[in-house]
C-alpha cells in the first residue's frame, strides 16, 4: 500500500526512524491488538522533540 510520511504537527518536519517524538493520544476504551505506528498516526498528535522542548520552555 502507499506509505504516507509522518510529520510533526507543529513544524511539519518529516519524522524519520529513531527520531524522538511526543504523541498526545487518548487512552483507548477497548482492549485489543493493533499495529502501534498506525494507531499513533491515526489517533495521536505527533510532535517532534525540538518543538516539544521549545513549547515546554515557554
Amino acid at each position: 500500500m502507499f506509505k504516507s510520511k509522518t510529520e510533526c504537527s507543529v513544524c511539519r518536519k518529516e519524522i524519520k526512524g529513531n527520531d524522538v517524538v511526543y504523541v498526545k493520544v487518548r487512552y483507548p476504551l477497548h482492549k485489543g491488538m493493533t499495529e502501534i505506528t498506525a494507531y499513533l498516526k491515526n489517533e495521536g498528535t505527533v510532535i517532534c522533540e525540538d518543538c516539544y522542548e521549545d513549547n515546554t520552555k515557554n
